[in-house]
This record gives C-alpha cells, structure tokens and sequence, in this order.
C-alpha cells in the first residue's frame, strides 16, 4: 500500500499534526529539528504533541513520523524508533518482522527523551493530562 495522507489536526499557530498510512522509510538518525531531541523543547506547541499522543499508546496503529519528512515521501522518525515505547506499536512491530526496518541502523549522537511521556511533559503537556496515560514508557 503506497503511503497517503489520512488525516490533517490544526495544532495551533501554523502547526498540524498529519497522520500518513502505507509504506513508508526510516530515518537512521534524528533530524536537526526532532523533537525527540532533549535540546528541542518549545519548538512545536503542547498541542501537537497531545495529539501525536496515541502512537506511543500499547498496539498502536501509527508511528510517529519525522516532521521534516515530506508527507508524498513519509519516514519513521529516528527519536520514536529509540525510545522505550516504540517496540509496543504494531506499525514498528510489523516492519521489524517484515524486514522494513533495521533498529540497529538507528542511531543518535545527542541526548534524546526516553519516553513519550516525558518529551510530551517537557513540551508544556499537563503530567496530568489524561491522554498520556495509556503511553507506554517501557
């Protein structure tokens, strides 16, 4: 299935969050914006990562995708495929059994956020925020 554009979530000040299904790539390494990325927080508003939420929930259908990744060309980002959540998605599961991903060709050389969880609270996420809830941090 070639990778489409499904669904389009304002997030607020010229931010959406762009949900793309299909086949798509990896980034071996995060980009220089990620906001996995430890020194990248206040980048994109609390929105966006409220609603990107779901791709760090147990069996999740979605990955979280790399924002400088066109949506005609989507990939994987690098930061979600490093952190402890991402063996729970399906989407992440499902490439590493077909051969489409090789999580030992992922790599960062700077401190990335563990947890969804975390890079989430640390982007002005509520701790008590009920959609970080069902995100799984290991």
């Amino acid at each position: 299935m070639r990778a489409t554009v499904t669904r389009v979530r304002r997030a607020g000040n010229g931010h959406a969050v762009v949900t793309v299904e299909g086949k798509g790539g990896y980034r071996r390494k995060p980009c220089e914006q990620c906001p996995w990325r430890c020194d990248m927080t206040s980048r994109f508003p609390a929105e966006a990562f409220r609603l990107s939420a779901d791709t760090a929930y147990d069996a999740a259908f979605h990955a979280f995708g790399c924002h400088m990744s066109p949506a005609a060309k989507p990939a994987t980002c690098a930061g979600f495929l490093l952190s402890a959540g991402a063996l729970h998605n399906i989407v992440v599961r499902l490439a590493l059994a077909a051969g489409r991903l090789d999580i030992d060709k992922v790599s960062s050389g700077v401190p990335l956020f563990t947890s969804y969880r975390t890079m989430a609270i640390a982007n002005g996420v509520a701790a008590d925020d009920p959609v970080l809830a069902p995100c799984r941090d290991a």
